[in-house]
């Protein structure tokens, strides 16, 4: 089994290209082995919609790290291992549109998890919002606030390697570059 960095983000408004949290969950040898979460700052305006969806507006981020500052943090972290997400192309779609931004240089490409795209071959038949999932399988969850989305994607990661499912077939490559 694989180092997994399981990962969520939320953002402050419509452009989805700033995170306003970050959360991460490890997966080492079948078992969350570390977690970490953040508020950033992410030098744009909150969306209305934004803020009552995830209950982050800008008091809530005042002295948090802005994005390059929390580069420097999890840079080791997002580079150990295979990134995971629950629909993944937008968190990874974020991230990159960070790096971007910023002028940020990482890798060209990631290899990668989406427990969305997962979920539909392996529990056909139903949705798959995280919600949802995390309801079929009894899995906690604070929806959309990061630390408690990531660590739920872990779980139900977990379930899916506990039920058969092997990362080969389902490892994807993200461009960043």
């Amino acid at each position: 089994m694989y180092r997994y960095i399981v990962f969520d983000v939320e953002t402050p408004n419509r452009y989805n290209d700033r995170m306003s949290a970050i959360g991460i969950s490890v997966i080492e040898d079948g078992d969350i082995t570390e977690e970490f979460f953040t508020y950033v700052d992410p030098e744009a305006p909150f969306d209305r919609f934004n803020t009552q969806l995830t209950g982050i507006d800008e008091q809530t981020v005042y002295g948090a790290p802005t994005f390059p500052e929390l580069w420097e943090i999890i840079e080791p972290k997002m580079s150990s291992g295979i990134l995971a997400a629950h629909n993944a192309v937008f968190d990874l779609g974020v991230l990159k549109r960070c790096l971007k931004d910023y002028g940020i240089p990482w890798k060209n490409t990631a290899r990668y998890l989406c427990t969305v795209q997962m979920g539909r071959r392996l529990v056909p038949g139903i949705s798959h919002k995280l919600n949802v999932m995390c309801d079929y399988y009894g899995v906690r969850l604070r929806h959309h606030q990061a630390d408690s989305d990531s660590h739920a994607c872990a779980e139900i990661l977990l379930k899916y390697f506990e039920s058969g499912a092997t990362e080969k077939d389902f490892i994807r490559t993200y461009r960043f570059a």
